[in-house]
């Protein structure tokens, strides 16, 4: 496999998570969880086209659109923003510099 290729190379460590422990990693399931109930298990889609447009539409609305509650129940795009400006005043009390332009 690639990934596994790529680890190695990069010196990262591959983990897998352990049968029947789906808590190892709780974000992964917890997302999976709400595209299943929200979209695959409510869809039968007639083409893959059809497929990958409700797809990017569900994920866009999840990404760009919809609160959560790990940050702050604000969208993806008010968290970025509030970050942003937080860092640009200093209120942070630190001298933070992402080095990101966007």
């Amino acid at each position: 496999m690639a990934i596994l290729k790529w680890s190695k190379a990069s010196g990262v460590d591959w983990h897998y998570i352990q049968p029947g422990k789906p808590q190892q990693n709780a974000f992964v399931e917890s997302f999976n969880g709400r595209l299943r109930d929200e979209l695959l298990n409510e869809t039968l889609f007639s083409t893959l086209a059809e497929a990958r447009e409700l797809l990017a539409t569900w994920r866009d609305d999840y990404n760009r659109v919809r609160p959560h509650s790990a940050l702050a129940n604000k969208t993806p795009e008010e968290f970025r923003i509030a970050t942003l400006a937080l860092v640009a005043t200093g209120g942070n009390g630190q001298n933070f510099n992402p080095g990101l332009s966007l």
